[in-house]
């Protein structure tokens, strides 16, 4: 099949029609009109994006300014590593999610991207917040790069750059595709053994502050993996000759290496070093996480089993309802919920 390439959507089109009449290669004024898009889905996620608006500075960290000196040398050290990941992480999404901004011709839901972009640089300062705060400027650029020097965290890493390089170098609809698989695992199942660290420590009251902000960011990132996923699905829709059995082979074994990655890094920073987490629930929680991704995209499940998620503590922490008071410190805040597994997917 010849890969059909993408085009970049034009500053101001007069000849074509405000609403767009494709999510890619269509046509559209550029002119965004909410009241009269194409997808009936982008005003809703738009107020939603909207709602969950939230900055670092907000969080008063002195409490774990205290407590990060009290905790163990694992604890710490899982601490330092999980926040490079994550700063790294996020600052490629920042730039991905504006390769892929580029070539969406309609003008709402580039918007959107646009608004997930600009979500992730927030997520990227909070980890510089939460490190200027308890560690000295020399430990912190000694944690934003650790990727250079840690081989299991460059393995991963590398596993999903390389995915979105491909479509950085040949925009066409296969590569494009492709890399919203790799966001579904970075968004969706990278960070999901370094959340689970930082709950274990709000529930034994250990550094509440960073865990709070480390909530926000985990129900924003509930939203941008479904936001991808609405848009590879209308790309499927709009180009059914790329719905394959190559792609659907391709998404399953790629959902299995990328698991196997995140476990393998789990068990680096946690083993059994960390008191309250068990590295074979932790496995079990990832796979489980990759079969609800796969299930989200469409496709069956990597992973024979594993369809209830087996960290029963940690749906607490990701469900908190921040429109009405803080989990963690209980103040009133002007958030809306974002339900995190509970969204059909806690029992396949």
């Amino acid at each position: 099949m010849t890969k059909t390439a993408l085009t970049k959507r034009v500053l101001m089109d007069p000849t074509a029609p405000n609403r767009s009449t494709r999510i890619i290669n269509g046509k559209s004024s550029n002119i965004l009109n909410w009241d009269d898009t194409a997808y009936g889905w982008a005003y809703p996620k738009y107020k939603k994006m909207l709602s969950n608006f939230w900055t670092p500075f907000e969080i008063n960290m002195s409490q774990d300014i205290k407590q990060f000196k009290e905790l163990s040398v694992d604890e710490r050290d899982a601490f330092l590593k999980v926040i490079g990941l994550l700063a790294l992480l996020d600052s490629i999404q920042t730039d991905y999610a504006g390769k892929v901004a580029d070539y969406l011709t309609d003008s709402s839901v580039n918007a959107l991207m646009i608004i997930l972009a600009q979500q992730e640089v927030v997520h990227n300062h909070s980890y510089s917040y939460v490190l200027s705060s308890i560690v000295p400027k020399h430990i912190q650029d000694e944690v934003f790069n650790y990727w250079r020097s840690d081989q299991t965290l460059r393995d991963r890493n590398d596993f999903v750059t390389n995915g979105y390089q491909a479509f950085a170098e040949e925009a066409n609809v296969e590569n494009l595709l492709k890399s919203i698989v790799y966001d579904v695992i970075l968004e969706g199942l990278f960070f999901y053994s370094g959340f689970a660290f930082f709950y274990n420590l709000a529930r034994n009251q250990k550094m509440v502050a960073t865990s709070t902000m480390i909530n926000y960011i985990n129900r924003d990132e509930q939203i941008h993996v479904d936001l991808f996923v609405k848009i590879f699905k209308e790309i499927l829709n709009e180009y059914p000759e790329y719905d394959t059995p190559e792609l659907a082979y391709f998404i399953q074994q790629t959902f299995r290496k990328a698991a196997e990655l995140e476990i393998e890094w789990g068990r680096s920073i946690l083993g059994n070093k960390i008191d309250g987490i068990n590295m074979k629930d932790v496995e079990d929680y990832i796979k489980f996480y990759a079969n609800v991704r796969c299930v989200q995209l469409g496709y069956d499940r990597p992973f024979e089993g594993y369809r209830t998620n087996p960290l029963k503590w940690i749906k607490a922490y990701e469900d908190v309802d921040l429109g009405k008071s803080d989990f963690f410190e209980q103040k009133s805040r002007q958030y809306t919920k974002v339900n995190s597994v509970d969204n059909g997917f806690d029992d396949l």
